[in-house]
């Protein structure tokens, strides 16, 4: 498999648990347990009390970095065609603005509005991540050369 087939997939693994993850935050009340933004109280160690929250941004970053790296693997892809191209650079805006977005619903203390459009942005990323790992699999494998 291509690098390009497990980064995709990678990212959309690791997406998919970030939205678990902010469903349960969301659901069980937790989503202003870390009142500052980026970094909770305590910073890169923050105690107990913001773990969770704190591992929902950390997964959040590490997402952000693969959807970045996903694109800039469908751009550098000789294989890769239009349509993947401009699938993968839609996620990586998708996911700036994701970013923007979840530190304003932070500031402004979780106003509905804000949060729904979060969740809705959530999985139009979704649809974009997952488009680029169809795309990436139906990329034509690479043939060793025979002497």
């Amino acid at each position: 498999m291509t690098l390009i087939r497990y980064l995709a997939l990678s990212t959309l693994l690791v997406l998919y648990s970030l939205m678990f993850l902010g469903g349960y935050i969301s659901a069980a009340g937790l989503g202003l347990t870390c009142p500052e933004w980026p970094l909770c109280p305590g910073g890169l160690a923050p105690s107990s009390e913001y773990l969770l929250e704190w591992v929902h941004r950390l997964v959040a970053a590490i997402t952000g970095a693969l959807v970045v790296a996903t694109m800039v693997a469908a751009l550098v892809n000789g294989g890769a065609d239009r349509r993947m191209r401009i699938v993968a650079v839609t996620s990586a805006a998708l996911v700036g603005t994701q970013i923007g977005l979840g530190a304003l619903v932070i500031d402004l203390k979780l106003h509905a509005v804000l949060v729904a459009v979060h969740l809705g942005i959530g999985i139009a990323l979704f649809s974009t991540v997952l488009l680029t790992t169809l795309f990436a699999f139906r990329l034509p494998r690479a043939r060793a050369a025979v002497p």
